[in-house]
């Protein structure tokens, strides 16, 4: 490729701007908060005084705060952007790409339905790269015959739906995307043919909505292709044989679309299942897949994608490529991570789900200390990696590109060879989900997968173009928002308290700064107890009339000040820099603090219970992809949806409740006092954090008290959350009492 002098990269790597100016900031941020720790310890108060044991509590609270800030500190610190070259990458190489095997993961398909799924896959199908050289790989740990049915359909509409794509460079590249976003002002050849495959499309979605609503297939329906003879041994979704058909043989000449050009592979897999074996989740599907594509197409490069995240740039592979196939620095790259990004969300972002801080700025800073973390969804791998295969230094990138291989084995061998390696006896005895493939043991397994291949001396790479190359389905209620981020920092947490801990499994191995990056994730569920704390105790204490911080006239209010405000508003800049709006900042302040409260707090007492013992492990928990209609409805109005009975809930109303009292008392008593204001001058700080609460809780009490609709709290959870805020400041006073009598009482006597 020439000489060292005139090599040109395939892909560029640029510092973010402003650097020094933030790390100015951080550091004033940071001597703030040493004098907050400053001033908690020169004015404890003495033995014996009220609001000791409170006092002692808000500062462990504020070292918390102050560690964790620390940490995050890693996400912002070294900031890179990556940029591709396609061009040159088409220029250097030609035709002569490696092969790309994609493979799609199901589960359910209520939660995840079939037409959901096919819109997936049809959009990988269609992607801008050598049909031959691609093949779609759908796991469905559900094995259900629906799911096989409408890949079936799907496989015979890829046949218009790519020709189509190629000859109009049509983005996105899953119909249904597709179809809601066309205008109608297009050319007249161009809408009579979308005219033509709209309608096949829509003749394909009545027969699977037809199938699914019936629940089963016609006679005739099942004698029309050999695969669902498959489910004739089928007992349960937990029991079955596995099931594998291929579909489309990407190296059958005559697999062909309507023009005549070649169709990638398409395969349908779901794996044997039994129930004295435990199936490992979805790091279990994947490395049935690992194994089952590496003996019928053996692509080395691997892209997993999940149900509901269809491609919306057809050159992402390339993109992928251009840091796979950099000589320069390609070698040492061992996977290619994209944003995860949603078509669903709201202007204002109601639950915060778009994860826009995390895509645009905390991954970039990852990505400067030696790449992402593995998420799971919308990421490249080389194939060997994900196979154990250690980085060695001064490697040649080798891609041996496999043209017209002759097999030797007919469709129907290759399906029936194949299966043993998605057989649940076939990692016995083996290193498959510890040394091999994606790990076993945690419901964060991409993460854990993640760390350990950077742990073997790999790189890893965050590219996040402009045109996002993946969109997903966010979740659309409160519920699912709090479920899915408990199952998250669950899993974040156990690998903090497990072998893999970033904090010594990796030490030595990574980056410390990569370390402390994954470490941010890890601590999640440790936000919950002091973020309660903060969020409950100062309340209780302005209705006592008691001050916890010092008051407007004393020079130690400044610390306190800078850091809230310069804090805030630094978010609030980093925010809407990511995109957003004000509105939607200030829903992720409550989301904020409604997944610390409530999801990181069970994730945290879930961990912890498990580790002692005391509970059965945490199951792997769907996170629904649809909602009820009114349900969301409300959502696309940006209204909070409240309406099911959940534990988090009650946590959630209980501590606004209690806010919300907290705060009418303090009122009524200055009234009572005729207005005497002085408790503004030495309780400020308390005034503001109660009153900012009860603000942040407002769709809360309206969900409590004021709405009517069937998204409002549930009349037994509002009781009994009720019930609690009324009690707890009671048992707050009893604790209070038992730690003054244990450690105080000999200062009472004297």
């Amino acid at each position: 490729m020439g000489n060292e002098a005139s090599y040109v990269h395939l892909f560029e790597t640029k510092k973010a701007k402003g650097i020094a100016l933030y790390r100015l900031f951080a550091a004033s941020v940071f001597v703030g908060i040493c004098s907050i720790w400053a001033y908690r310890v020169s004015h404890l108060p003495r033995n014996g005084e009220d609001g000791r044991w409170v006092w002692i509590g808000l500062f462990a609270a504020e070292v918390w705060f102050g560690f964790y800030w620390l940490l995050t500190q890693a996400l912002r610190w070294n900031p890179i952007y990556r940029h591709t070259f396609k061009d040159r990458l088409s220029q250097r190489y030609g035709n002569d790409l490696p092969g790309v095997d994609i493979f799609v993961c199901t589960a359910d398909p209520l939660i995840e339905p079939p037409m959901m799924v096919i819109n997936t896959v049809l959009s990988v199908m269609a992607y801008d790269y050598q049909q031959e050289k691609l093949s779609v790989y759908l796991s469905d740990d559900a094995g259900s015959y629906l799911t096989f049915y409408a890949l079936m359909e799907a496989s015979h509409f890829a046949k218009h739906w790519i020709p189509f794509c190629k000859k109009f460079n049509v983005e996105p590249r899953s119909p249904a995307a597709y179809f809601k976003s066309v205008s109608d002002s297009l050319d007249t050849k161009q809408a009579k043919e979308l005219a033509t495959v709209k309608k096949l499309y829509k003749e394909m979605e009545i027969r699977i909505e037809a199938a699914a609503k019936l629940g089963c297939l016609s006679e005739e329906m099942y004698l029309k292709h050999k695969g669902f003879s498959q489910w004739d041994s089928y007992v349960s979704q937990s029991d079955h044989d596995t099931m594998l058909q291929i579909l489309i043989d990407g190296k059958d000449p005559i697999a062909t679309d309507v023009e005549g050009c070649r169709l990638p592979t398409l395969v349908y897999l779901a794996r044997e299942k039994r129930p004295q074996h435990f199936h490992n989740f979805k790091a279990g599907a994947m490395n049935a897949l690992i194994r089952i594509s590496s003996k019928i197409s053996h692509g080395q490069i691997i892209l997993n994608v999940d149900c509901d995240m269809y491609s919306n740039n057809s050159q992402s592979i390339r993109d992928a490529l251009c840091f796979f196939m950099d000589e320069k620095k390609g070698p040492e790259i061992a996977y290619v991570q994209f944003p995860q990004n949603f078509d669903n969300i709201t202007r204002n972002e109601i639950y915060s789900n778009s994860m826009r801080v995390i895509n645009e700025v905390e991954f970039h800073g990852l990505d400067g200390y030696g790449g992402p973390l593995y998420i799971g969804t919308g990421c490249f791998h080389r194939r060997d990696t994900l196979c154990g295969r250690k980085f060695t230094p001064g490697s040649i990138n080798e891609f041996k590109i496999e043209n017209n291989v002759e097999r030797d084995e007919t469709i129907p061998e290759l399906e029936e060879n194949s299966k043993v390696f998605a057989s649940c006896t076939y990692e016995k005895n083996t290193e498959w989900g510890k040394e091999m493939g994606l790990k076993y043991g945690c419901p964060v397994e991409d993460v854990i997968t993640g760390l350990s291949i950077q742990s073997r001396g790999w790189k890893s790479v965050y590219y996040n173009p402009a045109r996002k190359a993946f969109l997903g389905v966010a979740t659309t209620t409160l519920g699912q928002t709090l479920v899915q981020h408990k199952r998250w920092s669950e899993g974040d947490f156990q690998i903090l308290l497990s072998k893999y801990s970033p904090a010594w499994y990796a030490k030595g191995k990574i980056s410390f700064g990569l370390q402390l990056g994954y470490c941010c994730y890890c601590f999640w569920a440790s936000n919950s107890l002091a973020v309660l704390f903060y969020s409950i105790v100062p309340s209780l204490y302005l209705l006592k009339g008691i001050s916890l911080f010092p008051q407007l006239s004393n020079p130690w209010f400044i610390p306190f000040a800078y850091v809230i405000i310069s804090n805030y508003t630094y978010s609030l800049v980093e925010f809407l820099w990511s995109g957003g709006t004000v509105h939607g900042w200030w829903n992720d302040q409550r989301i904020w603090l409604y997944k610390r409260t409530s999801s990181y707090l069970f994730a945290f007492i879930d961990t912890i219970a498990n580790s002692l013992e005391f509970s059965a492990d945490s199951g792997f928990v769907i996170t629904a992809k649809v909602s009820e209609q009114d349900a969301h409805n409300r959502y696309l109005k940006e209204i909070m949806e409240f309406g099911a009975s959940s534990p988090m809930f009650t946590v959630l109303a209980t501590s606004g409740l209690i806010n919300l009292l907290c705060l009418a008392g303090f009122l009524k008593n200055v009234f009572i006092n005729e207005g005497n204001f002085r408790f503004y001058e030495t309780m400020m700080l308390q005034i503001l954090l109660c009153s900012l609460l009860v603000l942040i809780n407002w769709p809360l009490y309206q969900g409590l008290f004021l709405r009517k609709d069937n998204g409002k709290m549930p009349s037994s959870l509002a009781i009994k959350s009720i019930g609690f805020a009324l009690l707890l400041p009671a048992f707050f006073s009893c604790i209070k009492f038992l730690l003054i009598f244990v450690f105080d009482y000999p200062y009472h006597v004297t």
